[in-house]
């Protein structure tokens, strides 16, 4: 059964009381963090399990629970290492386009922490300023990197074509590390404005056996190349295919189960345990990657770090 949470918190926790009430033996998915929030928060108050394929928020519950596990790294993890980055391009007067949301708070949060004690900076530009007083204050703040913690494709697009546009930023990298630029949506409205801007992305260097298998299909299915959400959402099924099987569709077998959880991934072997500061069953972790679309070849994807 699906349901479609819309991006919609509220959506997500009467999606979750819906399922729970129609007998589900455990629900799956979510892409947006805060939505996630609600799904897992309704699941966890109802004895759901839920297995949570895609958001990475680390604080998906306000206390330990035992009913969801998450295949997504932590927002701290990945965020760091996207900060790594960041440091060693040399960019270090980092400046954000936000809009007002936890998730984006807690990424400022982390990169915040992060680049402090490494010589860095952060500065908060709200993105409902026009394009082109952010442009004036990236100017006046000489900074040497612009963030895009926002939505696609509004504010993100007109923030991209305005950077672009304005020769006074020539030298500044433009990063959107929540991964916008993953999709063909995001290369279909910026064209080449929309290459070089690096983000984060779910994928080994290289993928094994099963995870060639797994992106043939995907792509044979989807008419183009699958992104890191399509692995994740073939390793979702992956594992509650095998959580079903081993210990069939009562609930609290379920749950218990996600810390002897061991079944191989298309990314690398998944497994899920109690890491410190996340409240649920956790894989540390899946593998994370800095890329870009090439300049030169947009459709094609560069590495240009990993952690």
């Amino acid at each position: 059964m699906v349901r479609d949470t819309a991006a919609d918190p509220e959506r997500a926790a009467a999606a979750v009381d819906e399922l729970a009430h129609l007998g589900v033996a455990a629900v799956v998915g979510e892409y947006h963090s805060v939505v996630a929030r609600a799904a897992a928060a309704r699941a966890d108050a109802l004895g759901v399990p839920f297995l949570c394929s895609s958001a990475v928020l680390d604080t998906l519950t306000e206390e330990p629970t035992e009913w969801v596990a998450r295949l997504a790294p932590a927002q701290s993890y990945g965020w760091r290492i996207y900060g790594d980055f960041l440091l060693r391009a040399g960019r270090r007067r980092i400046a954000v386009a936000t809009q007002p949301s936890v998730y984006w708070a807690s990424g400022t949060r982390v990169l915040r922490d992060h680049l402090a004690s490494r010589g860095g900076t952060v500065l908060e530009l709200d993105a409902t300023l026009t394009p082109e007083a952010l442009c004036d204050a990236l100017v006046d703040h000489g900074a040497t990197a612009l963030l895009l913690l926002v939505g696609h494709p509004e504010p993100a697009v007109p923030i991209v074509r305005a950077v672009r546009g304005d020769r006074r930023l020539a030298e500044i990298l433009v990063g959107a590390p929540a991964g916008q630029p993953e999709f063909a949506e995001w290369a279909a409205a910026l064209g080449e404005d929309g290459a070089g801007i690096p983000f984060l992305r779910y994928l080994p260097e290289r993928l094994g056996p099963l995870g060639e298998r797994v992106g043939k299909e995907l792509r044979e299915r989807l008419g183009e190349a699958p992104s890191f959400v399509a692995f994740e959402g073939w390793d979702t099924v992956a594992v509650l295919a095998a959580v079903l099987r081993a210990h069939g569709t009562d609930r609290a077998a379920i749950a218990e189960s996600w810390p002897r959880v061991a079944v191989e991934g298309t990314r690398r072997p998944i497994q899920f345990s109690r890491t410190p500061g996340i409240s649920v069953w956790q894989w540390a972790w899946t593998p994370i990657q800095v890329v870009d679309r090439d300049p030169a070849e947009p459709d094609r994807f560069r590495i240009l770090h990993a952690g």
